[in-house]
C-alpha cells in the first residue's frame, strides 16, 4: 500500500532564522524561500514567520510593524499546505465568496461576538485580497465589502466600546476604504502598500491584545460580558425598524438610490449578528432586501416599491417582543 501512495504536492524551501531582542522579549524570525510543487505545477514561496520565544506579545506586534515599514511584505492567509492542495487540484481560479453569516461560539459573550465579527471580516478581506492579487479584478469590490463590514461592526458595538478606544484604527480603515473607492486599482501596489498592511496589522493587534479593555469602565464591561445572542436579537430588531423607517415613505426612484448605501450596510450588519439562527431562515428574510438592493443597483425602478413593501412585511427570524419564546 505504501508503494502505491503518491504525494499530492511537495514543499522545498530553505529556512533562515534569527533570534531578535525587541523590547523586553525575544522573537524568532524565520525566512522561508523555495517553492510548493506538484508534478506539473509550482508556486514560488517567500514567507516570513514570527514566533514569540519569551516576553510580551505586544513586543512582537511592534516588531512586526517595524518589519512592515521596510516594505515588500503583507499579511498572508494561505499556509503552505493550502497552496499545495490548490495546486494539486489544478490551481483553478479561487471563486469570489459572498459575505458569510458569522457564527460566534454557543453562549458567547458580547465581547466574544465582537471579536468573531471583526475576525470574520478580516478573513473575508484577506481571502479576497489573495483572489485580487491572482488576477480577478472583481475581488476589489469584496475587499471593500469587508471594510464596510468592519465599519458596521464598530458601529454595532459603539455604545459599549468608546470611540477613543479605536479612533486611530478606524481612521486607517476609513482612509483605506476611500482609497479603494476608485473603480480600478493596482492590486499589487495596494495590497503591499504601507496603508493596507499596517491597517491589517493594527486590526489584528487590536483584536489579539483586546486593546479596547483599557478604555472600558465596569458598567460597560458588564454589558460586554452579557449574552451575545440577546445583544444580537436587540440589534436585529433595531436594524429591521431602521429599514422600515428608511423605506416606508419612499416614492421616487432617486430616493431609493440615495438610500442604497444604508441598505447595504444594514444587510452586512445582519450577517454579523444572525449566525445563531438557521441559515435558511436568515436567507428567507434577507432575500427580498437583497432583491431590492440588486434592483436599485441595476436601475430597475418599476419594481422598487413592490420589493420594498414585500421586504418590510417579512416576519422576524430572531427573538423579539412579538416572538413566542
Amino acid at each position: 500500500l505504501q508503494a502505491r501512495l503518491q504525494p499530492l504536492f511537495s514543499t522545498h524551501f530553505q529556512r533562515e532564522t534569527w533570534l531578535v531582542q525587541t523590547g523586553e522579549s525575544e522573537v524568532e524570525v524565520a525566512f522561508d524561500r523555495g517553492a510548493v510543487a506538484t508534478e506539473t505545477l509550482s508556486e514560488d514561496l517567500f514567507e516570513v514567520e514570527l514566533e514569540l520565544k519569551s516576553g510580551q506579545r505586544g513586543d512582537m506586534m511592534t516588531f512586526a510593524q517595524q518589519l512592515i515599514g521596510m516594505g515588500g511584505l503583507r499579511l498572508g492567509s494561505l499556509s503552505k499546505a493550502a497552496r499545495g492542495y490548490q495546486l494539486a487540484q489544478g490551481n483553478p481560479p479561487r471563486p469570489l465568496r459572498p459575505f458569510p453569516l458569522l457564527k460566534a461560539a454557543p453562549k458567547a459573550t458580547v465581547e466574544e461576538g465582537m471579536v468573531t465579527a471583526m475576525s470574520g471580516a478580516l478573513s473575508h478581506w484577506q481571502y479576497h485580497e489573495e483572489v485580487w492579487l491572482r488576477g480577478n479584478a472583481e475581488a476589489q469590490r469584496s475587499v471593500v465589502e469587508a471594510l464596510e463590514a468592519l465599519r458596521q461592526a464598530f458601529s454595532l458595538f459603539g455604545a459599549l466600546v468608546p470611540r477613543k478606544a479605536s479612533s486611530e484604527l478606524r481612521q486607517k480603515l476609513t482612509t483605506l476604504e476611500e482609497t479603494l473607492a476608485e473603480p480600478v486599482k493596482d492590486a499589487q501596489a495596494l495590497s503591499f502598500s504601507a496603508l493596507s498592511v499596517e491597517t491589517q496589522l493594527a486590526l489584528t493587534h487590536w483584536l489579539v491584545e483586546s486593546q479596547w479593555r483599557r478604555w472600558i469602565d465596569a458598567k460597560n464591561q458588564a454589558k460586554l460580558d452579557g449574552s451575545f445572542k440577546r445583544f444580537s436579537d436587540i440589534m436585529l430588531s433595531r436594524i429591521a425598524a431602521d429599514l422600515k423607517e428608511t423605506f416606508s415613505d419612499v416614492q421616487q426612484p432617486n430616493e431609493y438610490h440615495d438610500k442604497a448605501t444604508r441598505l447595504s450596510r444594514q444587510l452586512l450588519a445582519v450577517h454579523l449578528l444572525a449566525g445563531a439562527y438557521a441559515p435558511e431562515a436568515v436567507a428567507v428574510w434577507l432575500a427580498p432586501w437583497q432583491e431590492l438592493q440588486t434592483s436599485i443597483a441595476q436601475h430597475q425602478d418599476r419594481w422598487l416599491q413592490s420589493l420594498a413593501a414585500q421586504a418590510m412585511r417579512q416576519p422576524a427570524f430572531w427573538l423579539n417582543s412579538s416572538t413566542p419564546r
